[in-house]
Order: structure tokens, then C-alpha cells, then sequence
């Protein structure tokens, strides 16, 4: 396992050691010690490595992360997973504003609260929200998944798009052509499976309500993508 004192060496060394890491390295476990709210740790790693990080970490930790799987045992700051594309982000502590922001894939955890504009503008990358979420998220929202097991501040799923939110508790307010839609078996389904690989146990889909677009602002559907 590499250690990696960020007292002793600056995050820029440490990204660089990162990204020279190829897909069959054998350099698979890193820990991150004294991370003290250092921004940008870990951003832009594409090797299928474990990345444990003990502390808080500051702005876009894990930002553009592909293949990775980065634990955070502290808070997070803003942009945490920012454009993610695959691979698995894990916070333990609470998450500022715009958490999993444009994200593509992978899945972004976050066991404590999730603040504003969490999921704005997410393109398929799947956010569980352990805690509850602030205002204006999944804004704008294209598609992937928003779980919150605590309550969702105003304007939830404004502008949404192809995105699908469900939250288990209280909702404050909704934002424009973002509606409660009933579950069908798949949305059922793939609410499941979030739960099962965020390690949620005890609760289920019945728990939660779903909130999506209805559709009233544009008639744009995903599937179109493939006449274009």
C-alpha cells in the first residue's frame, strides 16, 4: 500500500503519481493521509485502484474520476465527484453544494447531508444521499439517479430532463415540470439495486416517492439520440 503525507508532499504529486498509473498496475491501494481540505485530490484518476482518504477534502475531490474507487473518511467541499465517469466515491461525512455535478457514470455515496445543486446537470451517474439535500438539486438533471433517504429542499428536479428522483422523506417544494410519477416494476428495480450497492438495508422502494419531468417544457426523449 503507497502512503502519501499531504504535509510532506503537495497534491499536485500525488495526481501525478496517479494518473501514471496504468489499467493492469499491480500499485492498486492508496492511502491519503492529513488531507486538511486540500482541493482537487484525486482528480482525473482513470486506473481501477482503492483510494482511502483520511480527512476533509476541499473543492472537486474525485472530480472526472473513471474506473477508481475513493473513500473519503471526512467532509467534502463543493464539486465532489464532479463530472465522474465510472467507478465508485464514497464520502463518509457530509457533502457541500453541487455534489456528482455532470456526472456520467459510476456511483457517487455520500453518508451524511448533500447541500445545494447536489446532482445539477447529472448525465447518468447515480447519487445516494444518505442525509438530506439542499435546494435546486438535480437541477436541470439529464439522467442517472438521485436516492435521498432525508428530506429535499425547495425547487427538487428543476428544468429535470431523462433523470429520476426518489426520496424517502419530506420534499420542501418542487421545481418547474418536475412532478410525483408513480413506480413501474423497473424503476422499482433499479432502486433496489442503488440500495444494495450503497449498503442500505432495511428500507425499500415502497419507502420512497419518485419525482420526474412531466414532460410540459420539452419533448426531447433519450432514445433520440440514436436518430441523430
Amino acid at each position: 500500500m503507497h502512503v502519501v503525507d499531504l504535509e510532506q508532499q503537495s497534491v499536485r504529486d500525488l495526481n501525478a503519481a496517479l494518473h501514471r498509473l496504468t489499467p493492469d498496475t499491480n500499485e492498486s491501494l492508496w492511502q491519503v493521509t492529513n488531507s486538511g481540505g486540500k482541493h482537487a485530490i484525486g482528480a482525473g484518476v482513470d486506473a481501477p485502484i482503492e483510494i482511502v482518504i483520511k480527512g476533509n477534502v476541499g473543492y472537486y475531490c474525485a472530480g472526472m474520476n473513471k474506473q477508481a474507487s475513493i473513500t473519503i473518511h471526512g467532509n467534502a467541499g463543493q464539486g465532489i465527484a464532479e463530472n465522474m465517469m465510472s467507478g465508485r466515491v464514497h464520502v463518509m461525512g457530509d457533502a457541500s453544494q453541487s455534489a456528482g455535478a455532470t456526472g456520467r457514470g459510476g456511483l457517487l455515496i455520500v453518508e451524511g447531508d448533500a447541500a445545494a445543486r447536489c446532482g445539477i446537470s447529472m448525465k447518468g451517474i447515480d447519487i445516494i444521499v444518505k442525509g438530506s439535500i439542499g435546494a435546486m438539486s438535480a437541477f436541470m438533471a439529464q439522467a442517472g439517479n438521485l436516492v435521498v433517504l432525508g428530506d429535499a429542499g425547495e425547487a427538487l428536479g428543476d428544468s429535470i430532463y431523462e433523470a429520476t428522483i426518489f426520496v424517502r422523506g419530506k420534499v420542501k417544494s418542487l421545481g418547474a415540470d418536475c412532478i410525483e410519477k408513480p413506480m413501474s416494476a423497473d424503476d422499482k428495480s433499479r432502486l433496489s439495486g442503488i440500495l444494495a450497492g450503497a449498503g442500505v438495508d432495511g428500507v425499500g422502494p415502497e419507502d420512497f416517492r419518485m419525482y420526474a419531468s412531466a414532460r410540459r417544457l420539452y419533448n426531447f426523449h433519450i432514445d433520440n439520440l440514436s436518430s441523430y
